[in-house]
C-alpha cells in the first residue's frame, strides 16, 4: 500500500473535524483543485483508511444518562467460546465498544443505557445467564473529562 504524505494527512485530520465539507473547500483548504482532492479522498475510502462517515449523537439529549465500563473474566477460555461471546456482545445495541484486553480481564466493555435500572438488567439479562463469564466487574461513569473521535495525526 501507498504510504500517506502530508497531504493525506491534512485531508484527514481536516475531514475528522468536519466530514460535511464540500470537496471545493476542502480543496481550497490542502492547496489543491476539486479533480485530485476528490481522488484523494475517494482513495482513502477505498483503501480503508474513512472507515465510514457517521454523525456523533448527544447521548444525554436522547436520554441515554447512564455510561458504563464492564470488564469481564471468560473461564475455560477456547477460541470457539471467545468467538461465541464476542458474537453475544456484538448483538446487543447497548453495548458501543468492546476490546480485548491484557491483565486480570479478557475484555473491557462500554455500555451507554438509560439509567442505573436498564443497567442493572442488561447485566442480569447478558452477563450472568453466561456459562462462560468467570467474573465481571462495573464501573459507572460519573462524568466524562474528555471525549474525542479524532485521532492525532
Amino acid at each position: 500500500m501507498k504510504s500517506l504524505d502530508k497531504l493525506d494527512y491534512k485531508i484527514l485530520n481536516i475531514l475528522q473535524e468536519d466530514n460535511t465539507i464540500a470537496i471545493k473547500d476542502l480543496a481550497e483548504r490542502i492547496g489543491l483543485s476539486f479533480t485530485p482532492t476528490y481522488e484523494r479522498v475517494k482513495s482513502l475510502k477505498n483503501k480503508g483508511i474513512i472507515k465510514k462517515y457517521v454523525a456523533i449523537v448527544d447521548r444525554e439529549k436522547v436520554g441515554y444518562e447512564l455510561v458504563a465500563y464492564c470488564n469481564v473474566t471468560i473461564k475455560n477460555k477456547s477460541v470457539e467460546i471467545l468467538r461465541d461471546f464476542e458474537e453475544k456482545l456484538n448483538k446487543c445495541p447497548e453495548i458501543v465498544e468492546v476490546v480485548s484486553v491484557s491483565g486480570v480481564y479478557d475484555y473491557m466493555i462500554k455500555i451507554v443505557t438509560k439509567n442505573i435500572k436498564e443497567y442493572n438488567d442488561f447485566v442480569e439479562k447478558t452477563f450472568t445467564n453466561y456459562p462462560h463469564i468467570g467474573d465481571y466487574h462495573s464501573s459507572i461513569v460519573l462524568c466524562t473529562v474528555k471525549e474525542e473521535t479524532k485521532i492525532f495525526l
